[in-house]
């Protein structure tokens, strides 16, 4: 088995250097799931383009968490799920609706669930969710760009999640409070 380094950024790939800046430079740290992914300078660079672009969107920073970790929850990523579940408390989700979609199941708050439920849903349909999941979707005050919106943060967690399923990076301090398992 294959053991993936922890980059920094002067020991990353020269084109991955840029992306670990940007990093560096947005979140405050660079990530180990991100250091691990910059071993490849086109996943990396594709990723902070993606995670960019889904963060300039119209998600709320909560909702943008709670996305991102029920993404997480889904693909069985243990790093992403630690590190979503700080991020979302940051950002004012209550602590039981982070535990709920922790323990893959439906916040109580009706939008959180529904946006919950419908990312939930194009992962496990391989994106053919059919009429109800869009209804249930839009009723809960969500927009017909929001649907698409949610495959940006799909697109940002496939890459985030399957990399860490595979690298196995360690959790940092600031998110060990936060370790899950399967």
């Amino acid at each position: 088995m294959h053991t993936y380094r922890i980059h920094t950024v002067e020991s990353a790939p020269e084109n991955s250097r840029p992306a670990l800046r940007g990093l560096k430079q947005a979140v405050g740290i660079v990530p180990n799931l991100a250091a691990t992914m910059a071993e490849s300078p086109v996943l990396l660079s594709g990723f902070v383009g993606a995670f960019g672009n889904f963060h300039g969107g119209t998600f709320s920073g909560g909702q943008k968490q709670v996305l991102l970790l029920s993404n997480a929850v889904a693909n069985t990523c243990p790093w992403a799920v630690a590190f979503h579940s700080a991020m979302a408390l940051k950002e004012g989700v209550d602590p039981e609706h982070v535990r709920a979609i922790r323990e893959k199941r439906l916040p109580t708050d009706a939008g959180l669930a529904a946006l919950s439920s419908f990312t939930r849903a194009l992962i496990d349909k391989r994106g053919h969710v059919g009429e109800r999941d869009l209804a249930s979707f839009g009723e809960a005050g969500f927009g017909p760009d929001q649907v698409l919106e949610v495959i940006a943060g799909l697109a940002v967690s496939v890459m985030a999640n399957y990399a860490g399923n595979i690298t196995k990076p360690a959790v940092e301090q600031p998110f060990q409070s936060q370790v899950w398992t399967a």
